[in-house]
């Protein structure tokens, strides 16, 4: 028996010795059972959760931005980040107009989205042509073609070449509010084509014949997306009455010309912080993704990593001007959906299961426990006696959860989950303005920092 222990071991194994010394170690504490009958019974959230915590997280705050819309609903699409975006540049919008409600068309972004996001794949494909198949890069293409995510510096590329549309003006479709069949079908044919291309690159054929293939294809994929999405428009008329029942009637509108006459919102005088207290990620450095993009022609992703100090202020700043932030965040975190709390004290688990998780913020990211997985907006801070105590969260999950959709997210929660903000440059410090002519420090593609895209 004892060779037989000393062979498990040697082979890394656990002997069933030791397995029934673990069993009599856990039957021999009350707290276990009593934790066992509990959590076999009924979620660990319920069970784990702090009363206090619950009672503590009340819908008020010292800072609110004076416009708020109607909890938006992604449904079941990756589309948070265009979500949270749109839902920015609305308020703007509705303060000019005085307007109780307005809301732009996530479909028309999500349809140029996937058709850039569809060229940028197969000009990455050209890029790497010379790569094996198996190449990590190559490989990490074909997995991540066309997801549903993004970043801030995509949703300015979209915008600058398509403009914005009401939500009349092309409404949700099927695929767009459930956009798993669509994304399976766009993938199968991006990787048919990427394929074709490196074959007829093996061929001998120069680069400029495999850009003329490549645009055979393209057409394929815009006839694909206008049959799951619908075709987007290119003019439309608008018409509305704002809150005293005034009557406006704006004809034949591009979409270009919608966003440039009728929403107030400079979008590109944006600047993008971001908070990975990594090695590979020395702070006050311009860190960007490689093949992290979707217009071919447009801005790179860029991210100003800073202390989260800097991002605190700018972002608290931002809201107590009357401007809402875009925001990245590890949503899934120390959070309960229903009630719309974000808080490192909510669940108690070492009083349940006797043992929490002792990661930093650092190590999560270095060994993916955490990463940026959702997008949202702040509109709101509460600040008691010159101290940031929570933050007024617009989420794109509907109406049904938290307050009518609006989430709190304490200030310790901020520090360990939240990695990036979106704010107006007039609340950055001009020597962090700076670091944005720094050449950045490139990320492999699988980096966290590149996540709330795929």
């Amino acid at each position: 028996m004892n060779n037989s222990n000393n062979s498990e071991m040697n082979n890394g194994g656990i002997p069933l010795e030791k397995i029934e010394l673990f069993n009599e170690e856990f039957c021999s504490d009350q707290k276990n059972l009593l934790a066992m009958n509990a959590v076999t019974r009924t979620s660990i959230t319920d069970v784990a959760m702090s009363r206090k915590a619950y009672v503590d997280a009340q819908h008020t705050f010292s800072h609110v931005v004076p416009l708020e819309g109607k909890a938006t609903s992604q449904k079941s699409s990756g589309r948070c980040w265009i979500f949270a975006a749109l839902n920015v540049m609305r308020l703007p919008l509705m303060k000019k107009n005085d307007l109780e409600e307005f809301e732009f068309s996530q479909n028309y972004m999500f349809f140029w989205d996937k058709f850039e996001k569809s060229n940028y794949f197969l000009e990455s494909i050209i890029d790497t042509k010379d790569r094996p198949v198996d190449d990590r890069t190559v490989m990490w293409l074909f997995q991540t073609a066309v997801s549903d995510g993004g970043q801030w510096d995509m949703f300015v590329n979209l915008v600058n070449k398509y403009g914005v549309v009401p939500k009349d003006a092309m409404p949700e479709s099927h695929a767009s509010s459930s956009s798993a069949l669509m994304n399976r079908v766009l993938l199968h044919k991006l990787r048919e084509y990427a394929k074709e291309i490196r074959d007829l690159h093996t061929g001998g054929k120069n680069l400029l014949e495999l850009r003329s293939l490549k645009e055979e294809q393209m057409k394929e994929i815009y006839r694909i997306l206008c049959i799951f999405l619908g075709e987007p428009p290119k003019k439309f008329d608008w018409q509305f009455r704002n809150k005293d029942k005034e009557f406006f009637d704006f004809q034949n509108l591009s979409p270009k010309k919608f966003m440039e006459k009728h929403v107030p919102f400079n979008i590109n005088n944006k600047i993008c912080l971001v908070n990975a207290p990594t090695k590979d990620k020395p702070l006050n450095n311009v860190l960007t993704v490689k093949y992290l993009g979707n217009v071919a022609e447009g801005f790179p992703t860029r991210y100003l990593n800073v202390d989260i100090s800097v991002i605190k202020k700018a972002a608290s700043e931002s809201i107590k001007d009357g401007e809402a932030v875009w925001f990245g965040n590890d949503v899934g975190k120390r959070f309960h959906r229903d009630i719309g709390v974000m808080d490192m004290d909510l669940y108690d688990y070492n009083l349940v299961i006797g043992t929490d998780t002792v990661l930093d913020k650092g190590s999560r990211l270095d060994y993916g426990d955490s990463a940026m997985t959702h997008a949202m907006v702040f509109t709101g801070v509460d600040i008691q006696d010159g101290k940031i105590e929570k933050w007024r969260v617009e989420n794109s999950w509907g109406d049904k959860v938290g307050s009518k959709g609006y989430f709190i997210m304490t200030d310790k929660w901020f520090d360990e989950f939240l990695y990036e903000v979106v704010v107006d440059k007039k609340y950055v410090p001009k020597d962090i303005q700076e670091i944005a002519k720094q050449k950045p420090i490139e990320l492999n593609p699988w980096d966290p920092m590149g996540s709330l895209a795929n």
